[in-house]
């Protein structure tokens, strides 16, 4: 049976666990809405992940393909990928590393309103998304970091499963 991707923790603290699960809360377009308004800080309150971190040519069909789209596809995809359907783009994603994931959201954040769809016009973010955008400003950088990997994760769809540690299957491996 086909599952999410799974949910691997990347926060460090209890405070950064409690900003993922806001967030994790919120609705789909609330979502997307959070994201454009971090990559839109990003260099003000809001620190951009190191690109070197990550490893852009794994993930063509989301950072080529995706560009040559109507903005109504881009959107579906997004939500697609926000909502971790299995679908073949959210599959792209979804066998991306964290910091791959992040590398999308940082190209699409920076081509909103030229090669990709921008945010409607007059759009006006929720309380709660001002909310958590507010709590992850006061972040110092590597707790942004954690947030923003940790909520890039819980996105996409893939249908590996992790391993299993010694711990959860209670034997040791043989040499």
């Amino acid at each position: 049976m086909n599952s999410p991707a799974a949910t691997n923790s990347h926060a460090l603290s209890n405070d950064t666990q409690n900003i993922v699960e806001t967030i994790n809360g919120l609705g789909t377009d609330e979502k997307l809405a959070l994201l454009y308004f971090i990559y839109e800080k990003m260099g003000e309150s809001i620190t951009p992940a190191a690109p070197t971190a990550a490893e852009p040519e794994l993930a063509p069909v989301l950072l080529n393909d995706f560009y040559h789209l109507s903005d109504d596809e881009q959107l579906n995809i997004m939500r697609a990928i926000v909502n971790r359907s299995d679908t073949p783009y959210s599959h792209a994603y979804g066998a991306l590393t964290a910091n791959n994931q992040l590398v999308v959201w940082y190209a699409w954040g920076i081509g909103m309103g030229e090669k990709i769809v921008d945010i409607p016009e007059g759009y006006e973010a929720t309380e709660a998304v001002n909310g958590v955008l507010g709590q992850i400003e006061s972040l110092e950088f590597e707790k942004q970091i954690s947030v923003l990997r940790d909520v890039a994760n819980n996105m996409g769809y893939t249908d590996v499963k992790p391993i299993a540690t010694q711990a959860q299957v209670g034997k040791t491996s043989s040499l």
